[in-house]
């Protein structure tokens, strides 16, 4: 595939602090959940939004009331500004801090691309898309740690016709739900364009404290990564050789596939990620991929454990605290079944039974997270499938005044062999939205067997 060449106009790089009544400095600790995610890439989404607007009006309107809303979203998400200490000495722990004078990165940019053409839902060169995220500034050295940086910003322009926000996080910083919470408190705030508070009954809570850890999994995690050094400039996507399609699961096409089950939990989710995934397998038998039938096929399944009655934090996270609060479970079948006509039937039991057997049992949920560094070893190779983010988390609902979103995307799936993404639709009727990355041949089989199956 021919790698798509850039036409981005970067207007402004700026960083914009706290307002000036935030608190002077703030250290917090590093929870096993948040050492978890020390080493792996950063996560990136891109909201769209349709907005008419020239660029006279983005830059001396739009651009000054974001940058201000940004600052006071800060104010109350001070974690957000500041930089992951990752220690020399291994026998020191690392530390989130924030001091006056951090902030974060905001690049402006305008670009010349068909707004219609990249918001699509078809099959589109993925590395496009890619202009309109920023990348983390690299670590920096200091006294005894190295300082990393937690959260960069852009927001794009597409003259007359809309912008993109796009948001690159370090995953140490927060999972889904906590990202989610942040852009769209900033979109409200935006919107409102008042003192910077926001609505929200529930607002963040920052309290380490609250993830109880009496078996000591911090220390076994902290073991596990201390000794791998920090990579100072994560390899980029680009170019991705690969097309980025969205899925549309309407309420018509879930009770479809719901009634097919006849075993375990038919939610909407699980239909939708064991259809995506015995899809996936059956298109790389129709690409002529050699893959033994025997050959083990997993998924990887997040559950947000915050406000879950589980084997280890008594009494559970709450809902509203913000930083990484991620267990799960995993499925398993041979590919020769995934990929045959039975696949969605028996992934749909799998996935069911994991969600069923571990995830709603609060005596084997987050049981056995001790062994989660043994389990990477183990599984190291395999074709697994992970999805990232959720219905639960709606980022098309983040209106910073120019109305719902027009399309959400993650970026971060162009980086995994078999990675996903899965949001409620953008039309609010119910219906899943699935985005995809995959070579284009690959996403031509997976495309036409996912329509295949879903002939009502």
């Amino acid at each position: 595939m021919k790698h798509n060449l850039s036409m981005l106009t970067i207007r402004e790089t700026v960083r914009i602090p706290p307002p000036p009544d935030a608190p002077v400095e703030l250290k917090l600790p590093l929870t096993l959940f948040d050492i978890w995610w020390i080493h792996t890439p950063p996560t990136l989404r891109l909201v769209f939004y349709d907005h008419p607007c020239s660029s006279a009006d983005f830059l001396d309107t739009v651009i000054p009331r974001l940058k201000q809303s940004l600052s006071l979203t800060l104010k109350h998400y001070l974690i957000a500004s500041a930089n992951l200490l990752f220690p020399s000495d291994p026998d020191q722990k690392p530390l989130f801090r924030y001091v006056t004078g951090d902030s974060v990165p905001l690049m402006i940019a305008e670009s010349g691309r068909d707004f219609g053409e990249v918001t699509g839902d078809h099959p589109r060169d993925a590395d496009q898309l890619h202009d309109f995220i920023p990348t983390l500034p690299k670590p920096a050295d200091e006294a005894r740690y190295k300082k990393i940086p937690l959260l960069a910003l852009q927001v794009t322009h597409f003259p007359g016709r809309g912008f993109c926000i796009g948001a690159t996080n370090h995953h140490s910083l927060g999972d889904a739900r906590s990202i989610v919470g942040f852009i769209s408190a900033w979109a409200e705030i935006n919107k409102s364009g008042g003192d910077g508070e926001f609505s929200t009954k529930t607002p963040p809570i920052f309290d380490r404290s609250v993830v109880k850890d009496p078996a000591g999994v911090h220390s076994i995690f902290w073991n596990a990564v201390k000794q791998i050094p920090v990579n100072p400039s994560p390899a980029p996507l680009v170019p991705t050789q690969r097309v980025r399609s969205t899925f549309i699961l309407s309420p018509q096409h879930l009770q479809h596939l719901k009634k097919q089950i006849s075993v375990g939990p038919g939610s909407s989710f699980v239909v939708a990620v064991a259809y995506a995934w015995s899809c996936l397998a059956k298109s790389a038998d129709a690409i002529g991929e050699k893959i033994d039938g025997k050959e083990t096929e997993v998924y990887f399944l997040s559950a947000d454990a915050r406000g879950r009655p589980n084997a280890m934090i008594d009494p559970p996270v709450p809902v509203n605290y913000f930083g990484n609060c991620l267990g799960g479970g995993m499925a398993s079948l041979e590919h020769g079944r995934l990929a045959s006509e039975e696949g969605f039937l028996a992934a749909a039991e799998a996935i069911g039974g994991e969600i069923k057997g571990r995830v709603y049992d609060k005596c084997e949920f987050l049981k056995g997270v001790e062994n989660w560094p043994a389990g990477v070893v183990k599984y190291m190779g395999i074709r697994s499938l992970c999805v990232t983010d959720s219905p639960k988390f709606d980022l098309y609902a983040a209106d910073f005044g120019w109305g719902k979103a027009r399309k959400v995307e993650v970026l971060s799936i162009d980086g995994e062999t078999y990675g996903m993404s899965l949001c409620n639709s953008r039309d609010s009727d119910g219906g899943l939205e699935i985005g995809v990355s995959l070579p284009l041949e690959r996403m031509k089989a997976f495309a036409a067997i996912f329509a295949r199956g879903l002939k009502l």
